[in-house]
């Protein structure tokens, strides 16, 4: 329109890519490798634009290839894409390769998820053994102006089996039991198969960072 302002300029590179995709095929876009053993922390992406990880993302969609798409996701929500936005790509994907999506990409948009991933990766250990680190997204949406909280803890199963556990009553944390809705793997997942004793103190000292860094926490102990 003359002297008007087109739609599509209010929109992301990301935004557009999704938009094309349905109209025209897409040009091809960098490769970079990615494997089942690709940390999210690692961002494999994160020499690519906006538009190069939309094309990437097209093509996952189609392939069902959860595994590539989830890091396409994950790399633009580490750069703050518009929450819309991300919320639209995780249901495509869902519904796309639910079967191959991998266990570290959320579920649902939370928006301090780059800054968990800031914190968490602060703390390093020392020795292997039979702990994990584990944190859990809470709902606060009738409690408070910001609906999520975060749940801090250590144990010795894994963290979707110590969820389970949660949820069914066994040495449960209350707030897990009555609020919790997922698993944030992603953030931890250098700090499994850690000494107990390290894993009871970075706990604390997580539970403390995460609090100070502003974030509603619980656990910790």
């Amino acid at each position: 329109m003359a002297g008007g302002r087109c739609p599509s300029d209010s929109l992301s590179p990301f935004s557009l890519v999704l938009l094309t995709s349905r109209q025209r095929r897409l040009p091809s876009c960098p490769l970079a490798t990615i494997t089942a053993k690709t940390p999210p922390s690692a961002r494999p992406l994160q020499g690519l634009t906006d538009v190069e990880i939309g094309k990437r993302f097209v093509r996952a969609l189609a392939k069902a290839d959860g595994m590539d798409g989830a890091h396409c996701v994950h790399e633009l929500w580490m750069r703050g894409e518009m929450p819309l936005n991300i919320e639209r790509a995780l249901e495509q994907l869902w519904a796309k390769a639910a079967d191959s999506i991998p266990e570290w990409l959320p579920m649902r948009y939370v928006d301090w998820l780059p800054q968990l991933y800031e914190v968490a990766a602060r703390f390093s250990a020392s020795a292997k053994g039979r702990s994990h680190m584990y944190l859990v997204l809470l709902d606060y949406s009738d409690d408070r102006a910001e609906p999520y909280g975060v749940y801090v803890g250590m144990s010795k199963y894994k963290a979707a089996q110590r969820f389970d556990q949660h949820k069914a009553g066994i040495r449960a944390a209350g707030s897990v039991l009555k609020r919790g809705l997922e698993v944030l793997t992603g953030p931890v997942l250098h700090l499994q198969y850690i000494k107990r004793a390290e894993a009871a103190r970075i706990e604390i000292e997580l539970t403390e960072a995460l609090g100070a860094a502003g974030f509603f926490v619980k656990g910790g102990h």
